[in-house]
């Protein structure tokens, strides 16, 4: 029996298609139900009646993600602190969408940055920007004039402007400010802490009320490093080995089992040889696509 060609067509697209889902949502699951969504109606399709199919498909992907979005409305209005997109880890054998997702440039501070805006506005400049979409498609994918879908993509080209994704390094290059982060923050070393920190540093930490993380966003070097001095007070003596260097959505960090089997993943945004971001997911519900860490001693 041949290939289906329409088959064909979803697999060459599915990198930048799950990248597209993921820019949108910020979430795996919600990935992954929408390129099955995607693939259910493209496989009712005669591609010989469809003149552009990749363009086709990119615009139901974007149509999918916005009625998403406004259906996740009322539940983003009730999350409890700090919110993160899911964490991609590269090392944590990812399956299907999440493998795609990973190879595409997904950088947290670009998805933040990104989530601010609005629905259109970002499916805008997405299909502007990853897709080359003219403002007369994109007009009919988000319900816009074409003025007005330029006027959306310049408006999120000004908001975006400095959170482009960091040009990837190789993890060596980050190792040692990563391992004395992890030696720093676990044993309460004030001013290791201190130093390593950037004066703007941000520490977001996403517990999603599920379980215990810091409620709002820290901003500066000193309530950062007061954050992490106080965290390790509080962990049982003596300290583990550290758990080895992990890419997490295209930044470095670690992923650890904590305290009450918490599993936990840590990304630092490093900016001239200094820690200027951490981003600390401990919400099971963004972490079910992970792999379990081995806690120490049972490997």
């Amino acid at each position: 029996m041949p290939p289906d060609p329409r088959l064909a067509l979803l697999e060459s697209e599915r990198r930048r298609l799950a990248g597209l889902a993921y820019r949108m949502t910020g979430s795996v699951a919600e990935t992954e139900d929408i390129l099955q969504q995607a693939w259910l109606r493209l496989a009712a399709q005669d591609l010989a009646r469809l003149e552009h199919p990749r363009r086709w498909l990119a615009a139901v992907v974007t149509r999918l993600c916005l009625d998403q979005l406004k259906s996740a409305r009322a539940r983003r209005e009730r999350y409890v602190g700090a919110w993160l997109p899911d964490p991609l880890v590269e090392d944590r054998a990812p399956d299907a969408e999440e493998s795609w997702m990973a190879a595409e440039e997904v950088g947290i501070a670009l998805v933040l940055t990104l989530d601010r805006l609005g629905p259109e506005m970002r499916a805008a400049f997405l299909l502007r920007d990853a897709f080359d979409y003219g403002f007369d498609e994109i007009a009919a994918v988000v319900g816009r004039s074409p003025a007005a879908c330029r006027q959306l993509v310049s408006r999120a080209r000004r908001r975006l402007a400095g959170a482009e994704p960091v040009p990837r390094r190789p993890l060596a290059e980050d190792a040692p400010i990563v391992e004395a982060f992890w030696q720093a923050s676990r044993s309460g070393d004030m001013q290791a802490l201190l130093e390593l920190f950037t004066a703007e540093i941000e520490v977001h930490a996403d517990g999603g009320g599920r379980v215990p993380a810091s409620l709002n966003v820290l901003h500066g070097r000193r309530r950062a490093a007061g954050l992490f001095a106080g965290l390790a007070k509080k962990r049982p003596r003596p300290l583990p080995p550290f758990p080895g260097l992990s890419r997490i959505s295209g930044a470095p960090g670690f992923v650890t089992l904590e305290p009450g089997n918490v599993l936990q993943t840590t990304a630092l945004g490093i900016r001239g040889g200094r820690i200027a971001a951490v981003w600390i997911t401990r919400n099971p519900e963004k972490l079910g696509h992970l792999a379990m860490p081995v806690p120490p001693g049972r490997g």
